[in-house]
C-alpha cells in the first residue's frame, strides 16, 4: 500500500514505537504495574500532542497505525490465549466468564443510556468493562460503524472508554488487594474473584499475584476465559448495533463480520495446538503487546482533549456502578463454586 511509502507513515511509525516501548519498560516497573503497557503507551500518545507541528506531518499515518496496527495486535494477542488450559479449568469457569461478559455489557450499556451517554460511548465503555480493558474497546470499536461525518468524536469515545476501564481497574486492583484479609478466601477463591472483576489482564495479574503462585493461575485463567469471549462478542455487538441502526437508515448494509477476529481464534488454535519452542510464543505475545501499544499510542496521538474533560462523566458512573456490582457477584460466586 501507498502509505508505506510516505514520510508520514515513516513519523508515525517512529513515534508509536518509541511509546510503545517505553510504556512496556514503564508498565514492568513496580508501581506502575496496576496500570499497564497498554494504557501507559496511550497517555505517552496524548503527550506527544504537545509538539503539535509534527503530530500534523504524522497525521495520515498516525490514523492508519490506530487503525491496522489495532487489528494486527489483536490477532497476536490470540497466542496468549490457550485453549487447552481454558478446557482444563473446567466448564465452570467458562460459564462465569459468559455470565460475566454478557451481563456487564448489557447492563453497563443500558445505564450509561439511561443516565444520557451517546450509543457508541455507552458500548465501548460496556465492552471495555466487560470483557477485556482496552483490548476489548478497540477489538469492538471496528464494529461500530459511523456516519464519515462523526468518525472523529468515534476516536474520542473510543480514547474515553480506554481510560474509563484503565481508571476503574487500577481503583478496583487496590481495593481487592486491600480488602483481601476480610474476605477470608482460599488462594484459588481470590483468584477467580480477582479475573472476573477486573477489566484489564494487568489489573488481574497485580490483583491475582497479591495471593500467590496458585492465586494468580486462577485469576490469568478466569481473565483469560473472559478474553475468549472476545470475537463473540464482537461479532454480536456489531449485528445488534447495525440492527439498531437500521431503524433509522434503511439502506442495507453488509453483515459486520469481524474477520480479523478470527485471526484471533485462528491464532489461539495455533497457539494451543501446535508444539513450538516456548521462547517463540512469548516473543509472539510481546509482539502483540508492542503492536498494540503503537496503536494506543496512536489514539492518544489522535484525542481531542476539550471532549476528553468535557464528557465521559456519566459513562464513569455507569461502569463504577457495575464494577460494584461485579465485584460483590464475584465474591459470592468465588466462595460459592470454587
Amino acid at each position: 500500500m501507498g502509505i508505506f511509502k510516505t514520510r508520514s507513515f515513516y513519523y508515525a511509525f517512529i513515534m508509536t514505537l518509541v511509546c510503545s516501548i517505553l510504556g512496556t519498560f514503564l508498565g514492568g516497573m513496580p508501581y506502575l504495574m496496576v496500570i499497564g503497557a497498554l494504557v501507559i503507551s496511550l497517555i505517552l500518545g496524548m503527550i506527544f500532542q504537545v509538539h503539535q507541528p509534527v503530530i500534523k506531518k504524522a497525521h495520515s499515518g498516525i490514523g492508519f497505525i490506530s487503525n491496522k496496527f489495532l487489528r494486527l495486535g489483536i490477532i497476536l494477542l490470540g497466542f496468549k490465549l490457550n485453549l487447552i488450559e481454558l478446557a482444563n479449568a473446567g466448564v465452570k469457569t467458562i460459564v462465569v466468564a459468559m455470565v460475566v461478559v454478557s451481563g456487564v455489557v448489557i447492563l453497563t450499556y443500558h445505564i450509561a443510556r439511561k443516565l444520557g451517554v451517546n450509543k457508541e460511548l455507552a458500548i465501548l465503555t460496556a465492552s471495555g468493562t466487560g470483557i477485556c480493558g482496552a483490548a476489548a474497546v478497540m477489538g469492538v470499536s471496528p464494529q461500530i460503524k459511523v456516519h464519515p461525518d462523526s468518525e472523529a468524536r468515534k476516536k474520542d469515545d473510543e480514547v474515553l472508554a480506554v481510560a474509563i476501564v484503565a481508571i476503574l481497574g487500577t481503583i478496583f486492583t487496590l481495593v481487592e488487594i486491600a480488602i483481601k484479609p476480610m474476605l477470608h478466601m482460599t488462594a484459588p477463591q481470590f483468584g477467580v474473584m480477582a479475573g472476573g472483576s477486573l477489566h484489564e489482564i494487568a489489573h488481574a495479574i497485580a490483583t491475582g499475584g497479591a495471593g500467590g503462585s496458585v492465586s494468580l493461575s486462577a485469576a490469568i485463567i478466569t481473565k483469560l476465559s473472559r478474553v475468549l469471549m472476545l470475537a463473540p462478542a464482537a461479532l454480536i455487538i456489531g449485528i445488534w448495533y447495525q440492527k439498531t441502526e437500521a431503524s433509522v437508515n434503511t439502506a442495507k448494509q453488509k453483515l459486520p463480520i469481524p474477520w480479523f477476529m478470527g485471526g484471533f481464534i485462528l491464532a489461539s488454535i495455533i497457539g494451543s495446538f501446535i508444539p513450538m519452542p516456548v521462547g517463540i510464543l512469548n516473543g509472539l505475545v510481546k509482539l502483540a503487546y508492542l503492536v498494540l501499544g503503537m496503536a494506543m499510542a496512536a489514539l492518544g496521538m489522535s484525542v481531542n482533549f476539550k471532549v476528553f474533560v468535557t464528557s465521559g462523566k456519566k459513562a464513569v458512573l455507569a461502569a463504577l456502578i457495575v464494577s460494584v456490582i461485579l465485584l460483590g457477584f464475584m465474591i459470592l460466586v468465588s466462595k460459592a463454586f470454587f
